[in-house]
């Protein structure tokens, strides 16, 4: 029976190279995936997944507009899984024609992104994953400061911890570090 499964955890806890793994674990198998990445994460280009360690691989680019259940309904040979990057930056309606994927046409889809935003608050796209997925899994990593599980993402800007301003800034690791809860509140200083 097919699933929505929601593979979510902060910034640098393996979830592009999961992603990129499981594809390739699919494909290596003779099975077609179809795999989707938000337009807005042009960090590698658009319609790129890429992982922090320099695996990357082509994907259908998500905008607002992108209907994901009329372009797997219409692919000629069915998948065998459809896998989602970047899911924090999805809108409600890309989640529900997800959902639709599952029940309707019997695919597994498997999503991966950030629970959280730097302000502490869950993105639009993870708040509905949490409502519909069967499945939530937890990729764990740690604190950039102590080896506690990094559980909150703190945003930088000019050296500087911030707690306000533009949700979404495509970035890496110069403007966000995953933290603890403590390290979150009570950042070192930095001098």
């Amino acid at each position: 029976m097919a699933q929505l499964y929601f593979r979510y955890g902060a910034m640098n806890a393996s979830k592009s190279i999961q992603l990129l793994t499981v594809a390739h674990n699919y494909e290596q198998s003779g099975k077609k995936v179809v795999v989707f990445t938000p337009a807005v994460d042009d960090r590698y280009g658009v319609g790129k997944v890429a992982s922090r360690v320099g695996i990357s691989r082509e994907a259908i680019p998500i905008s607002e507009e992108t209907d994901l259940y009329q372009i797997v309904e219409a692919e000629s040979v069915k998948p065998h899984c459809v896998l989602v990057d970047e899911a924090q930056f999805i809108s409600r309606h890309h989640v529900d024609q997800l959902v639709r994927i599952v029940d309707k046409l019997g695919i597994p889809v498997i999503v991966y992104g950030l629970l959280k935003n730097f302000k502490n608050e869950l993105f639009p796209g993870s708040a509905a994953l949490l409502c519909e997925a069967d499945k939530v899994e937890e990729i764990k990593t740690v604190c950039v400061y102590c080896n506690k599980k990094a559980t909150h993402i703190l945003k930088f800007k000019n050296g500087q911890p911030v707690y306000s301003g533009e949700t979404i800034e495509i970035a890496g690791n110069d403007t966000y570090s995953s933290v603890c809860r403590k390290h979150y509140y009570t950042p070192p200083v930095v001098e």
